[in-house]
Parts: C-alpha cells; sequence; structure tokens
C-alpha cells in the first residue's frame, strides 16, 4: 500500500533529518522535494499547495525542542498534517438504533463493487450486525448471480430479481425482505457505468429518495490516481455520499486518491481493500496510515489482526514450550507458520513493521507460496522427523524431498534455519538474558 509514494516521501525526509541545523533554506528545498512526489503521487495540484503551505508554516513557526532535532520534528509535523489531509480520525460506519441500517453502495464499473458488498457483509456478520445482500444491478451480466455466490459463502440473507428491470421495486421489496429475516445491515449493491453519466445519476437518486439510505458508500479503485477524485466529486455531488471505499489497495497505487478525496469531498475514506480475499477489507485509521506512509509502522492494525485471526490459546502454548528445556519441533513450527497464514499476505504483514521500507520488501520477493512449500516438506515428514529433526539424515531428507515436491536444498534449508530458531528461542528465554535495544527476554524467576 503506497509502496513507491512511502519509499520516496521517506527519502526525502531522511535527507533532512540528517542535518544538525535546519535552515529556512533547507525546508523550502526540502518542501519542493516533496511537491514533486506528491505530484507524482496524482495528488490534486490544489491539495498539494494547502498541505505544503501548512506544513511550512508550522515549520519555520515551531520552536526547536533541544531533545528532538530539528528534522525530527518536521518529520512530526509532515506526519501531522497527512492526518489531517486523510481526514485526522477514524469515521466507523453510523448505525440506527432501529434496525435496519441501510447501506447503499455506489460507483463505476470495475471498481470492485460487488466484492466488496460481500466483503463488508462478512465483516458485520463477524460484527454481529446481521447483514443481508440486495442485488440492484439489473444491467450486468450474471452481477445477481455474482452477489448470490457471495452471499452463499458468507451464509446471509439475500434478494435478488433476475429478469427485472425496475431498481426501486427491486430494493423495496429487497428491504422488505431484510425485515422479515430480522436482518440488522441491508446491503444494496446498485449498478455501475464505464463512466459518470446522467441515466446512472438519475436512477441513484431516485432510488435514494425512495429508500432512503442511511450510508451512501462511494467504491473507488485506488489505482485510478486523479480520475477517482474526479469519480468521487460526481457522486458527491450528485447524491452526498457519507463515506468512500477504495479498492485494490494491494496494487501499485500511487496514493494520490487517497490523499485527495477527503480534501476534495469532505467524505470519509471508512475502508480499503488490500486483497482479493472476502476478509481483505480493512477500517481506514488516518493516523495510522500515516505512519505507514511516513514508515513508522502500525503496530496497532497488526495487533488487531493477530488477535481476530490468531488462537490465543495455542499462541501461548508455542511460547511456553518455545522456552521450555524440549522446545519447539517441527509440528510447533508449522503451526505457528500456519496461525501466521492468517493473518494475511505476509508482505502486508511486514509492512506494518516500523522502518520496514517497501521497497526492501520488493527486492525481498516475499512469496506467501514458500509458506505452503514449508508445509508440504514437514507433512512429508514421519512422527518421529518432526519431534526430533536430530535424526533427519542424507536419505530421510531425499525421502523427504521427493514426498513433497521440493528439492534436498529445501529441505536442508527448512533444517538449518529451524535449528538456528530454536536455539535463539531457547538462548532468548533464560531469565534476564538481554535482547536487542536493551530490553530482557524474561524477568529473573
Amino acid at each position: 500500500m503506497f509502496d513507491e509514494l512511502s519509499s520516496k516521501l521517506t527519502d526525502s525526509l531522511r535527507r533532512l533529518t540528517g542535518r544538525g541545523v535546519l535552515t529556512e533554506e533547507a525546508i523550502r528545498e526540502g518542501l519542493r522535494e516533496i511537491r514533486r512526489i506528491l505530484l507524482e503521487a496524482d495528488v490534486s495540484f490544489e491539495l498539494t499547495g494547502t498541505f505544503l503551505a501548512r506544513v511550512q508554516e508550522a515549520a519555520v513557526g515551531q520552536e526547536v525542542l533541544k531533545a528532538v532535532r530539528p528534522g525530527q520534528q518536521l518529520v512530526k509535523i509532515v506526519y501531522d498534517e497527512l492526518v489531517t489531509l486523510l481526514g485526522e480520525k477514524q469515521a466507523p460506519l453510523a448505525f440506527v438504533s432501529v434496525p435496519p441500517t441501510i447501506l447503499l453502495m455506489v460507483g463505476l464499473q470495475g471498481s470492485g463493487k460487488t466484492t466488496t458488498a460481500g466483503k463488508l457483509a462478512k465483516r458485520l456478520k463477524a460484527e454481529q450486525k446481521a447483514p443481508f445482500l440486495i442485488a440492484a444491478d439489473v444491467y450486468r451480466p450474471a452481477a445477481i448471480d455474482q452477489l448470490r455466490t457471495l452471499s452463499e459463502q458468507v451464509q446471509v440473507g439475500f434478494h435478488g430479481e433476475p429478469g427485472e428491470q425496475d431498481v426501486v421495486g427491486i430494493v423495496r421489496r429487497g428491504i422488505e425482505a431484510a425485515g422479515k429475516a430480522r436482518a440488522r445491515t441491508v446491503i444494496v449493491d446498485t449498478a455501475g457505468r464505464l463512466q459518470l453519466d446522467e441515466t446512472l445519476m438519475d436512477e441513484l437518486v431516485r432510488l435514494k429518495a425512495a429508500i432512503k439510505p442511511h450510508e451512501i458508500l462511494l467504491v473507488a479503485d485506488g489505482m485510478t490516481g486523479q480520475d477517482a477524485v474526479r469519480i468521487a466529486k460526481g457522486f458527491h455531488d450528485a447524491l452526498g455520499i457519507t463515506g468512500v471505499v477504495l479498492t485494490k489497495m494491494d496494487g501499485d497505487a500511487r496514493g494520490g486518491a487517497a490523499l485527495s478525496i477527503f480534501g476534495v469531498t469532505q467524505a470519509p475514506i471508512k475502508f480499503v481493500g488490500t486483497g482479493e480475499q472476502l476478509d481483505a477489507l480493512e477500517p481506514f485509521h488516518p493516523d495510522r496510515m500515516a505512519g505507514r506512509i511516513l514508515q513508522q509502522g502500525d503496530i496497532l492494525s497488526l495487533v488487531e489482526k493477530a488477535q481476530a485471526n490468531v488462537d490465543e490459546d495455542e499462541a501461548k502454548k508455542l511460547a511456553r514450550k518455545a522456552t521450555s528445556k524440549k522446545g519447539l519441533d517441527l509440528d510447533d513450527f508449522l503451526t505457528a507458520m500456519r496461525q501466521m497464514q492468517k493473518m494475511g499476505p505476509l508482505k502486508n504483514v511486514l509492512g506494518m513493521l516500523p522502518g520496514v521500507n517497501p521497497a526492501m520488501l520488493k527486492n525481498a520477493n516475499v512469496d506467501d507460496n514458500k509458506i505452503r512449500h514449508v508445509e508440504a516438506i514437514v507433512l512429508s515428514m514421519t512422527k518421529a522427523e518432526r519431534s526430533d529433526p536430530d535424526v533427519m539424515n542424507g536419505s530421510r531428507r531425499m525421502r523427504v524431498a521427493r514426498g513433497s515436491g521440493r528439492t534436498v536444498q529445501e529441505v536442508n534449508q527448512l533444517l538449518n534455519q529451524f535449528k538456528q530458531m530454536s536455539k535463539f528461542m531457547k538462548t532468548a528465554g533464560k531469565p534476564g538474558m538481554k535482547m536487542p535495544f536493551g530490553g530482557k527476554s524474561f524477568p529473573p524467576r
């Protein structure tokens, strides 16, 4: 997410933070570079100018703290202004006290609207909001079947009327069906177009007047740059959108759409799509996103992701075993790998750690398939071999390589890495053992 923008912006700020004294001329020079970076990332010209003016005003008038280097203060100012540019605070969905809450999904064709409706239904189901899906796209072939399939995967209620063209009637009857099913939220998937046009808007305006939705969510493709901003403004002027969902943010999105949409429409970004899976929809937090862009990490989102996907009892069991005399075996190692896999693509997880450069991850060629390769190798071993990897001699390694469809070199590499990890875990688990950055692993017992 924002890989290129993050790398360039952080490099520019790093050059400034390396200076012992930060002069007004140095600030102007740095801001010219930041201006170029933001414009290349498709941030709107007007917003870029406003953003830089605010940064310069705050930086020039800032009293230098003795404990903080001038360049670090500038990073803090840029961070604060990025948070403001992105919407300042997280904007959750607004639910009504008397259900159902009606969410109207709008957007252009190809923005990922129908898939996003399914993702949102899955998230709301996990939050005990009892979602119900209504297919109001009567123009795109197979749109109704696609939404029905998603409803079956998520196991939520669904209403669609193949062959019917009266969109307002379909949605009204769908809301009635949702009420009978005791749904608490209704997600209406509307038709998209290849571009903004009067026919599309007229239909949506009539639908809005008929059903009075509590939220109008624009689903915008995060890879379209300035077009996403123009689209957002068009929908906002016609409908008064209450929020935005940016999709395809796991791709090569330059970031300009996310940095511009709130400033242009004042409609907050509520969610971002980070993958094709139904659970790849994240709430948008302006402060956390600004931290990610400046490579300060997003530990809070990482913790929340871990809490939602990792079995706490299993994690505690692994932690106890890791510091025991026996240590972990390959079965435990496989369990830990599977727990990590539940948190999503490894690249996304690593990207939430402070100081991790997106370019580093790109060059490192992080491949999630390698986890499957490790699983194949471990499962090709006998129970005794997984329990005591030291018994793995040459012939056993060749047998495991053939059974897993991997090479002997990969088997050797896995066993060596496991041995090193086990040694480190045992050393780190000793009472009072010094850890990096001056910490300790565990207090003396």
